[in-house]
């Protein structure tokens, strides 16, 4: 099962519309919304961490197309 960690107090990161738009990817995705404690990139970068291992966008379309093409 694919594990995604988001951060819900981070400026450069939406969540809630990352988490609803990887849900249309793998709707088991495992997700846990808290600090995931790579503050410095979420201040100017969306990120997610995917299966234990950040996944950087330099915006939100590019983020889910790095996460498409990880998930398992």
């Amino acid at each position: 099962m694919n594990k995604l960690g988001v951060c819900d107090k981070c400026k450069a990161v939406d969540y809630k519309s990352i988490i609803d738009r990887v849900k249309k990817l793998d709707p088991s995705i495992e997700i846990n919304i808290g600090c995931q404690n790579i503050c410095g990139i979420g201040r100017t970068k969306p990120f997610v961490i995917l299966n234990h291992k950040p996944v950087i966008g330099n915006n939100e379309e590019d983020l889910l197309k790095k996460i498409s093409m990880l998930l398992k």
